[in-house]
């Protein structure tokens, strides 16, 4: 069977949507109570075929799974020559980047603090400082965030374009 990776985790989740159904379901049917008297009704229930197909349907995730993390691990981006699963890994490394650049931009240059904390005006006023240019930190935190934002397009257009085989 083809897929793209983006279509392969969409197929990836309608099977644990399939496996969580039929889980579900045994949960309800597996056991049955009866009064004392009452006739034996059990719902229908069968333990082997639903064994059977959670186990098909983990086999075949298991392939499906197996094969887009070898379609990462080869598949190079055009425009940066790093396989997906490089970039996977950069763009969770830029994420923290941008986060941590965030804070530093998001700081005045000069922050009063006395009197914040006590609930009084009394005493010297103090002052917290930037030990950095914040108007860098700004501008750094913009190409991060533009870098993501192409990295993201990049993978998108790959995980909706390149085909593999998956064996089911």
């Amino acid at each position: 069977m083809d897929f793209t990776s983006a279509s392969a985790n969409k197929y990836l989740r309608r099977l644990q949507d399939e496996k969580d159904r039929l889980l579900r379901t045994e949960q309800e049917v597996s056991t049955y109570v009866l009064a004392e008297g009452e006739t034996e009704e059990p719902p229908a229930y069968d333990y082997a075929a639903t064994r059977e197909r959670v186990a098909q349907i983990d086999g075949q995730a298991r392939a499906i799974r197996h094969a887009l993390h070898q379609f990462n691990m080869e598949t190079v981006l055009p425009n940066r020559g790093i396989t997906i699963d490089e970039a996977l890994i950069l763009l969770a490394q830029l994420s923290g980047r941008k986060d941590r650049l965030n804070s530093l931009a998001s700081r005045q240059p000069k922050e009063r603090l006395s009197g914040r904390f006590l609930g009084s005006n009394s005493g010297p006023v103090e002052y917290r400082y930037a030990n950095y240019d914040v108007a860098r930190a700004e501008a750094d935190y913009r190409a991060v965030s533009d870098e993501i934002a192409e990295l993201q397009l990049e993978l998108d257009l790959v995980n909706q374009t390149e085909v593999f085989a998956v064996e089911l």
